[in-house]
């Protein structure tokens, strides 16, 4: 059934964007299971190796590429580094729906810890309900992330909770809401003398908590992880398998390397919609250069199974992502009053027809879904000063 619906998927992105898919290789022939599972046993001794001997990757020339590996300690600015305070005080914060404008928003509204840190919609609403343009994405590992939001537009967790906080579109708040709303509550005021040396509270301090709390939230439990910890059987034949397809046939490892599974950059897909009702030009509203239209930033694929819907505009269910990625994405096609357009998307060039068959596109989704995290309840916690804050 999801084979079946991500093939609708894939038909109905192509026929909106007139985009004719590349021929790409010609499938292996298919296996017998006994041939699979003395393959899946061969590659499980492979894989059971250092990363370091591990067979060379499918990568185009010229990728600076990083090997899969477990996530690392979380980087932290030098000059603020973090502490079981200032965490503590940013996921109050959090949660706390004063930090935006209204009362009404918190950053856990858009990333809940029971969603995976995403929100499970297509696109994210805003102040007063405002549907946003983008699908909200995950916060887990974004401390590992070189440049935030789709457009990459942040490059440090503050720019980026800083201008959430401050977005009209997003939580509206105003430096004047931020000091009316949290500056009346004495436990706040601690709170941020415990963690900072001074009770000043605005949108500065209330960003650098924030950022000190998300750079908490990461990964590392996953059953991947716990075979390069060392349990050989912590992941299924079709995953290992998987994981030979995800660094070789099927590419991945150009875009989606590194312990975080992803190269912290911004390309192409071919889905910008240009010219179309739900175009958006990515990376160029802030840049304004013409190579960066479509461009967005490449998620990490840790826990990916718990973020859905996917892609920057959320219209995408994993198998539908796949098979796209097999047909090579969309690839749009100029119409005749685009002919001297500059501003026509150009799709990356990293993006190939993978030839992949079904059983192997099943075999990387079994992979996919061993990146998943544990299922960790996450509790809100209790909120001070409700009372102090409210209006009378």
């Amino acid at each position: 059934m999801l084979a079946a619906m991500g093939l609708i998927v894939v038909a109905s992105v192509a026929a909106r964007a007139q985009a004719p898919v590349e021929a790409g290789p010609v499938p292996t022939p298919p296996e017998s299971a006994v041939e699979r599972q003395a393959r899946a046993a061969k590659l499980r001794e492979v894989y059971w190796k250092s990363s370091a001997e591990w067979p060379a990757p499918q990568v185009d020339p010229g990728v600076d590429w990083r090997e899969l590996g477990l996530l690392p300690t979380p980087p932290s600015p030098a000059d603020d580094p973090p502490t079981p305070a200032k965490v503590e005080l940013g996921k109050r914060l959090f949660f706390d729906p004063r930090v935006s404008g209204s009362g009404q928003i918190a950053c856990a509204s858009c990333h809940d810890p029971d969603l995976g840190w995403a929100d499970g919609r297509t696109t994210a609403y805003g102040h007063s309900r405002e549907p946003l343009k983008r699908n909200s994405p995950s916060i887990m590992n974004l401390a590992y992330m070189p440049e935030l939001f789709w457009d990459g537009r942040a490059s440090s967790l503050e720019d980026q909770a800083r201008e959430v906080i401050l977005n009209p579109s997003e939580m509206s708040a105003t430096p004047e809401s931020i000091l009316a709303s949290l500056a009346v509550v004495p436990e706040y005021r601690d709170a941020f003398r415990e963690a900072y040396g001074s009770d000043r509270i605005d949108v500065e301090s209330t960003a650098k908590a924030l950022a000190a709390f998300e750079r908490s939230v990461v990964g590392g439990r996953s059953a991947f992880d716990k075979f390069l910890r060392g349990n050989r059987q912590a992941l299924s034949d079709e995953a290992v398998l998987g994981l030979d397809l995800f660094r070789g046939k099927a590419r991945c490892l150009n875009c989606h390397n590194g312990p975080a599974f992803s190269d912290g950059r911004l390309h192409d897909l071919g889905l910008s919609y240009y010219g179309r009702e739900l175009e958006d030009l990515g990376r160029y509203k802030v840049t304004n250069r013409a190579e960066d239209v479509g461009r967005f930033r490449t998620p990490s694929l840790r826990n990916i199974t718990a973020t859905g819907p996917y892609m920057h505009n959320g219209l995408f269910e994993l198998s539908g992502v796949l098979n796209m990625y097999n047909a090579g994405m969309a690839t749009l096609k100029r119409k005749p009053e685009q002919a001297d357009d500059p501003l026509f998307p150009a799709k990356s060039p990293l993006l190939k027809p993978l030839g992949l068959t079904r059983q192997e596109l099943n075999d990387l989704q079994a992979f996919l879904a061993s990146l998943a995290e544990p299922k960790l309840r996450v509790r809100a916690p209790v909120l001070p000063g409700l009372d102090a804050s409210r209006p009378r």
